[in-house]
């Protein structure tokens, strides 16, 4: 049986460096720590695409740049992505008001993934009205649908 895919945005794998004294960053970042665990110990696969690597060359912190670059290395798997098909849903996805990040990203994970995780709220609204054709879910609300501790 093959693990269930996995697509973080670099918000959820960020959230760790963001200020903990905020209590919803505090349990997304506890949320995030456990969904790597559970990718780590292979429960999970992680997907990853060029939109990551885009984001996380453009973070100013190079102490957090270095740190998700090496969990995505490490824990991350490259599938094959159809470019042009994923240039064109992203197009799509930004004509319905998505940014260029976000809608590249869920491009790559509608062909990637089974879920895309995400701490935006208002990308997970949009994908609510956009018809995104990968489930999608906070990291804190997926914890507790999997049941992850």
């Amino acid at each position: 049986m093959t693990a269930m895919k996995l697509y973080l945005d670099v918000c959820v794998l960020s959230r760790p460096f963001d200020d903990q004294t905020i209590m919803r960053n505090h349990l997304e970042a506890n949320a995030a720590s456990i969904i790597l665990d559970a990718v780590r110990n292979g429960r999970y696969g992680m997907a990853v695409s060029p939109v990551h690597d885009a984001e996380l060359a453009a973070l100013d912190d190079l102490v957090e740049r270095t740190h998700l670059q090496t969990v995505l290395l490490l824990w991350g798997t490259r599938g094959a992505l159809d470019a042009h098909v994923a240039h064109e849903r992203a197009e799509e996805l930004c004509r319905h008001g998505l940014g260029v990040a976000d809608a590249a990203h869920i491009a790559c994970a509608e062909q990637a993934a089974d879920i895309f995780l995400s701490c935006d709220d208002r990308l997970l609204r949009q994908c609510a009205r956009t018809g995104v054709t990968v489930e999608y879910m906070n990291p804190v609300e997926f914890c507790i649908k999997e049941n992850l501790r």
